[in-house]
């Protein structure tokens, strides 16, 4: 393995580059400490050291720092990791340490995160949210069939109602006005049975 570059990342550390690609971030400290420069071969027990001890510990402070401020899924806190210029290795056993400990739990984030906001946000938004956090749809829809069970969609119910009072929806409107405040409601991830079901309540 032939160190490529050394380039300054910001003014404590630097981008490492091993065989043309990015390797590590260190502090220019551990640099000088390693004795790490473009052109030189670093050998793979050097390279070990770095990565395991030095790196991968780094990861695990990082991942538990960032769980002691707020909740990350899985997938949220690999991209932290990875932001932060990590190693793979270092990130995954970083991800698996946190979860040994179960301070990151995806099915725990998963069904807070559907009771927090089954009242003020449709079935299909909260599901949207939660897939664009990287939780797997099998386990949202498991959690949603888990935490609606015996809902029977009433929250959901109540949440249209309340919008549809909001745009001030009565029978007496117009067919086109109707249809506006339908594609409002559907956008924001109702059913149209619920939907349909709402206004027949209101009216």
């Amino acid at each position: 393995m032939i160190i490529t570059s050394v380039q300054d990342y910001d003014k404590k550390r630097c981008q490492v580059y091993i065989d043309g690609e990015k390797a590590f971030l260190l502090y220019k400290g551990e640099i000088r400490k390693y004795k790490l420069e473009a052109g030189m071969e670093i050998d793979q027990i050097t390279y070990d050291v770095i990565v395991r001890e030095v790196l991968t510990k780094r990861a695990i402070l990082r991942a538990m720092n960032l769980l002691q401020k707020r909740d990350y899924t899985e997938y949220k806190l690999t991209q932290k990791l990875n932001d932060g210029g990590y190693p793979k290795v270092s990130i995954d056993e970083a991800i698996e340490y946190v979860k040994s400990y179960k301070y990151l739990d995806d099915r725990r984030y998963a069904s807070d995160y559907v009771r927090y906001y089954m009242e003020s946000r449709s079935k299909k938004r909260i599901s949207q949210d939660l897939m664009q956090k990287g939780i797997d749809r099998d386990l949202i829809n498991e959690i949603l069939e888990q935490e609606y069970s015996d809902n029977d969609g009433g929250a959901e119910m109540e949440q249209i109602r309340h919008l549809l009072n909001k745009k001030n929806y009565s029978s007496d409107m117009e067919y086109k006005e109707k249809q506006k405040i339908m594609a409002f409601l559907y956008r924001k991830g109702y059913s149209m049975e619920l939907i349909y079901k709402a206004m027949d309540m209101e009216e």
